[in-house]
């Protein structure tokens, strides 16, 4: 109960902050003019969203790094609310917030606007970022490399647990990326997954990292406070960039990472329609699978609208989050 406690107070703490960040962030953001370019080949509704600010992630960042580090500070009043284990998932926040910085400034004021960092250079930095993590996750922090269903020892992956830890980073990293695309859906399912995994975390006895999952959170609902639609800014890639290599970390030190496909199976399923729709291009020399990519759009031009297509996304979030943590108890 204490411990239930202490996660609701941080995630009420990091939303406030976030609250309170928030307004000043857009305003600067507006002075700036650092605002959102739209796609002309994606739905047409979307063309009223030109100019919408965007590198919201850091309106998330600013508050968990203070939120954190204050915490940690606590130590010195004799209190240990944070670990020092937590500095590797706030560092991979605030790598992969700065590649996203960059590559968000690329796509509004870079040598590539509308574009953004070229694919290629983004995904090999991704992975630069990602080995040093995988090293400190196995060989420093000595996390549980892998959790099996109904089997209570994690087994020992060996040398492959780092090709391994290093893909789940990237692979989450841009799975939230491509899921970023709507109002409010994102921070929808990234919220769900963070404190899916935060209560996995409680269960383990990890109770630093479920802390840290629900100052996520909190900070994330404040974040969406501002993007529900229609959104007053846009997370970009400086926050999808970050929270999705965040949840990937934050998956490999619960040990549970065989249950992102379900914890997280609308990152999964828009990463999978990307891929399955450029390969099926090629195949096929031309045609299409889905009537756009991510898979979030497909189903706008079916005719949902935004808000049907973030609720029912979310509603599939939910109920396979639950499987999820069904699946961690057993």
């Amino acid at each position: 109960m204490k411990e239930t406690s202490l996660s609701l107070t941080l995630t009420g703490l990091a939303f406030i902050m976030t609250v309170i960040w928030g307004g000043p962030l857009i305003r600067m953001l507006h002075y700036f003019k650092i605002g959102k370019l739209i796609r002309f080949e994606g739905p047409n509704s979307h063309i009223t969203k030109m100019g919408t600010p965007t590198m919201g992630g850091w309106m998330v960042i600013v508050p968990v790094v203070v939120v954190t580090l204050l915490m940690n500070a606590s130590i010195l009043f004799g209190l240990k609310i944070f670990s020092t284990i937590v500095f590797v998932p706030l560092a991979v926040l605030m790598g992969y917030g700065c590649l996203g910085a960059i590559d968000d400034w690329e796509g509004i004021r870079g040598q590539r606007i509308g574009q953004g960092m070229r694919a290629r250079t983004k995904l090999i930095i991704q992975i630069v970022f990602a080995i040093p993590v995988a090293f400190l996750l196995r060989d420093v922090i000595h996390v549980p490399q892998m959790f099996w269903p109904g089997v209570y020892d994690a087994f020992d992956l060996g040398i492959w647990y780092y090709p391994l830890a290093v893909f789940i980073i990237v692979s989450c990293s841009n799975a939230i990326n491509f899921t970023d695309g709507l109002d409010g859906l994102a921070g929808l399912i990234s919220a769900t997954a963070f404190a899916t995994y935060g209560g996995i975390a409680m269960m383990q006895g990890q109770d630093f990292i479920a802390r840290f999952c629900f100052t996520m959170v909190g900070a994330l609902f404040g974040f969406l406070w501002f993007n529900v639609h229609p959104a007053e800014l846009f997370m970009g890639d400086s926050g999808s960039l970050s929270i999705g290599a965040t949840l990937g970390v934050i998956a490999l030190m619960t040990g549970q990472w065989l249950l992102i496909p379900a914890i997280a199976i609308i990152p999964v399923s828009e990463a999978l329609s990307v891929v399955l729709q450029i390969l099926y291009f090629k195949v096929t020399k031309g045609k299409r699978l889905f009537k756009m990519a991510p898979l979030h759009h497909h189903f706008e031009l079916c005719g949902w609208s935004e808000t049907q297509v973030v609720q029912r996304f979310w509603l599939v979030s939910l109920m396979f989050a639950m499987i999820g943590v069904a699946i961690a108890m057993v």
